[in-house]
């Protein structure tokens, strides 16, 4: 996959050549593709730079207005790439099966079945496979969510496979959270038809209000189960310092009196 295609080039040409109007390219992206909070979000930008530079003083504040204004739209446009700037197969890989073996099946493998952390470490695996591999069908502001999703609850899998905290709550929240609730979020998300990811449904949101959503709460819930994790680890030291000083702390004193006084 590459965005260096005939297409794209011809599009980022375009954008140099008229560079002057980049304020207005959220507006068309938003207007080509069809997305009315694109369009809203470039109408913010392009009625701040037309602000700037026919109502206002533009050396003075009128400048500055249009200016960022420019520098706004410029940066939205690149974080929207994934709507006008397409990533698409090279030519030569149209021909060629090289790709097919890296499929990753949208069901978990036999190891994700496994109780304890080898289990855990194989599902988390595989979501994060086919997360990766389904980059170009996520909102780029819920892929980066499920990305942070995905490293803290690494994170946390990690640790309870080198030192298991033997908390039964904990680990059913964990193992509820990547084999369950993340995987069933993805999968549901990605059995929706593209043409259809942006359609309000009966509760009047949209499949990607929905994905940003949900992937938010499960976000909000690995951040909860990685600081307990991390708070058990100086209580933990705690708990063996105060068996060690009840165990040993008077003997110390003792430990080296051979009756000699």
């Amino acid at each position: 996959m590459s965005r260096l295609t005939l297409g794209n080039v011809i599009k980022v040409g375009a954008v140099v050549v008229f560079f002057p109007l980049l304020a207005y390219l959220v507006l068309l992206i938003g207007g080509v593709k069809k997305k009315l909070r694109v369009v809203l979000e470039g109408l913010l930008y392009a009625a701040g730079f037309t602000a700037g530079i026919f109502a206002l003083d533009v050396i003075g504040v009128g400048g500055v207005l249009a200016l960022a204004s420019m520098g706004a739209s410029g940066v939205r446009a690149w974080h929207l790439r994934d709507l006008w700037l397409p990533a698409r197969r090279r030519w030569w890989h149209r021909f060629t099966g090289t790709e097919s073996h890296e499929l990753v099946q949208t069901s978990p493998p036999p190891e994700a079945a496994l109780e304890g952390a080898d289990g855990r470490v194989a599902a988390l695996g595989w979501v994060g496979a086919l997360g990766q591999q389904s980059r170009m069908r996520l909102p780029s502001n819920a892929y980066v969510t499920f990305q942070r999703t995905l490293r803290l609850l690494g994170d946390v899998v990690e640790a309870e496979r080198r030192e298991p905290s033997r908390d039964a709550r904990f680990e059913y929240e964990l193992d509820a959270m990547v084999r369950e609730y993340l995987p069933g979020v993805l999968r549901g998300y990605l059995a929706i038809p593209p043409t259809m990811v942006e359609t309000r449904q009966p509760n009047g949101r949209t499949p990607n209000e929905e994905l940003a959503e949900q992937l938010h709460l499960l976000a909000g819930q690995a951040e909860a189960l990685h600081a307990s994790r991390q708070s058990r680890v100086p209580a933990q030291l705690t708990t063996t310092g105060n068996f060690l000083r009840e165990k040993y702390g008077n003997l110390h004193k003792e430990a080296f009196d051979f009756g000699v006084k």
